[in-house]
């Protein structure tokens, strides 16, 4: 099966991936692991050696016990009380000074891990932010929510703890091992073979387990896509009753996500108890070999106590082990979701020698511009376009004739599949994003005000603007006067969706927002189609103002607002089928005059 199946976000939902998928899938998470440790990299050798020495002291715990029971105790008959003092002594060091290695591997860990983690949050959000329109028009906002929630909450779980477990259980587990040999080699020999159904067990665990927390993340994800879906479209699920349908398929959902759960601890149900059991046969059987070699005087009593000791303490991180991997499958099946994001590249992409634009004019041309969404189906096919700078056109057609398409292209949310369009000729492709946004802007259906103030969200079209120059613009459209009457005026807080204002007034601020930017292309694209008549009649004013002495492209379903244009261009199927002045369009027998006097008659 093809790789190319798994680049980026392409088929995350999938648990089915063969053995080289899921291989390259691991070699990008854990490129990405690399480039968030590798700044890092000095502080965390030095955190290693500490934790290195540190369970090197505390697994010289029952070797000094088992030295002090053979050594000391017999120094002692003989009233020699000092070898036995020296080893109560180290072992008091060895404590002390393993607390305190311990307390120091703590907290620089823990700073290690947030570092990691504010550096992967903010990457994550900053190349979302620059992901071209045709990824977020797929992707859903509901599985971005995911991967910067459930996800990163995931791996902040690994880093928090796991990695402690696995740093300590590892090394405690290894140097226990070379104790056990150091001390009787024969005991040795039964904790390794030990290693046999121990390697099967965890063998086993981790192949299961991969696939549960992958099937894990996904169902998490559809769980948060449906919840961000339903309360985004509240106003929809009230108008038609739609409570009980979601209450059904979330409920749905959640009982997938409940199975994997349920399949995910019945893994660990056999996991944990096997680990016990080999652990006890393993004592067991040194216990009993051990016993015999001391009454037969091959082996020392304090030695088979080391041994015991040893063998028991071998065991006990594996538990502590298991609990780390089910924190790294899940962590690890959320690092697979957000490399594949940072995988993505924008398909709009920056140029790489981008041609300055100073001063644009605004001539707009398409020259034999072909596009399309999906191969195979082309939405502008040879399309051949020349917009004078300073015309102000409008767009009139039919629902899929390709008016929004055009003004996304000339936006440049996306790129032509062929051909060129240009701006005072220069190929938008090769204009910077900063050139390209001062010098067009859009204003869409649902004018979006963000969180802030009237005057902060006016200020996105000049971010540097001054109040006056904010006011200047909010006057220059006519929304001052309604802005003044605001509770706080300027400084009034537009809540979520600009709740503190009606449906024609965020689009004034909208406007305002425009005129401040004194874009040289304005594309409106359907800005009045959702207004009642008082509200469009106020923007219809703003309109004049905000479309004077520049370029402006004006897609609208409603014709009143095909008046204040030039010139009007018919689409159909993605073609121009009339172009004309709109006088002379409604005074012929087109598809224009149709429409027009459709529209005239509806008014009566």
């Amino acid at each position: 099966m093809s790789t190319a199946v798994v680049t980026g976000v392409a088929g995350e939902d999938r648990s089915d991936l063969s053995k080289e998928e899921s291989r390259r899938i691991r070699q990008r998470s854990l490129r990405l692991l690399g480039s968030l440790i590798a700044p890092m990299k000095g502080r965390v050798i030095v955190t290693l050696v500490v934790v290195v020495v540190s369970t090197i002291l505390q697994v010289a715990g029952p070797a000094l016990i088992g030295i002090g029971i053979d050594q000391g105790l017999a120094a002692l008959r003989s009233g020699d009380w000092m070898p036995l003092g020296v080893t109560a002594l180290t072992y008091l060091v060895a404590g002390v000074g393993g607390a305190l290695s311990i307390s120091w591997y703590t907290v620089s860990s823990a700073q290690i891990s947030q570092a990691i983690l504010i550096e992967l949050r903010t990457r994550t959000f900053l190349h979302t932010q620059r992901l071209s329109l045709e990824f977020h028009e797929s992707y859903t906002s509901g599985r971005i929510i995911s991967r910067q929630t459930s996800d990163l909450d995931s791996i902040r779980d690994l880093l928090d703890s796991g990695i402690n477990q696995l740093v300590q259980g590892v090394l405690y587990s290894g140097f226990i091992a070379i104790a056990i040999f150091t001390v009787d080699w024969v005991s040795g020999l039964v904790l390794l073979c030990s290693l046999v159904p121990l390697y099967f067990l965890i063998r086993w665990f981790q192949k299961r387990s991969q696939i549960y927390f992958r099937i894990q993340r996904v169902a998490s994800a559809k769980l948060i896509v449906h919840f961000v879906e339903t309360m985004t479209g509240i106003r929809a699920v009230k108008a038609f009753r739609k409570e009980k349908r979601n209450e059904r398929e979330f409920g749905e959902l959640v009982e997938d996500y409940r199975d994997v759960n349920a399949k995910t601890i019945q893994l660990f149900g056999i996991f944990d108890p096997g680990l016990v059991l080999i652990g006890n046969v393993t004592v067991a059987v040194a216990l009993l070999i051990g016993g015999f070699r001391v009454a037969s005087g091959s082996l020392a009593i304090g030695s088979l106590l080391a041994v015991l000791l040893y063998a028991r303490r071998f065991f006990d991180p594996m538990e502590e082990m298991a609990m780390f991997y089910n924190s790294y499958q899940s962590a690890a099946a959320a690092l697979e979701k957000i490399s594949g994001v940072l995988e993505e590249r924008p398909s709009v992409p920056e140029p790489a020698k981008p041609t300055r634009l100073d001063g644009a004019h605004g001539h707009v041309r398409f020259d034999d511009v072909s596009f399309h969404y999906k191969p195979g189906r082309d939405i502008l096919p040879q399309f051949d376009l020349d917009i004078p700078a300073g015309q102000t056109i409008a767009l009139v057609g039919s629902t899929g004739a390709g008016k929004s398409t055009l003004a996304k292209l000339v936006s440049r949310f996306y790129d032509p599949s062929s051909g060129a369009i240009t701006l005072d000729g220069v190929d938008l492709r090769e204009l910077s994003s900063e050139d390209l946004r001062r010098a067009i802007v859009m204003v869409t259906q649902e004018a979006y005000l963000f969180s802030g103030s009237v005057a902060d969200n006016i200020a996105l079209g000049k971010p540097d603007a001054t109040i006056d120059e904010i006011r200047r613009a909010a006057e220059a459209v006519g929304a001052h006067e309604f802005i003044t009457a605001l509770p706080d005026g300027y400084d009034t807080d537009v809540n979520k969706r600009g709740g503190r204002v009606s449906a024609g007034q965020r689009q004034l601020i909208s406007f305002a927002r425009a005129f401040l930017a004194n874009p040289a292309v304005l594309i409106l694209d359907e800005a009045t189609s959702s207004l009642d008549i008082p509200s469009e009649r106020l923007v219809q004013e703003a309109l004049q103002t905000l479309l004077a002495d520049r370029t402006a492209v004006i897609i609208a379903h409603r014709l009143s607002t095909v008046a204040i244009a030039d010139r009007v261009l018919v689409m159909e199927h993605g073609r121009i089928v009339e172009d004309g002045a709109p006088s002379d369009l409604i005074g012929g027998t087109g598809r224009f005059a149709q429409l027009h006097a459709a529209w005239r008659d509806s008014l009566v």
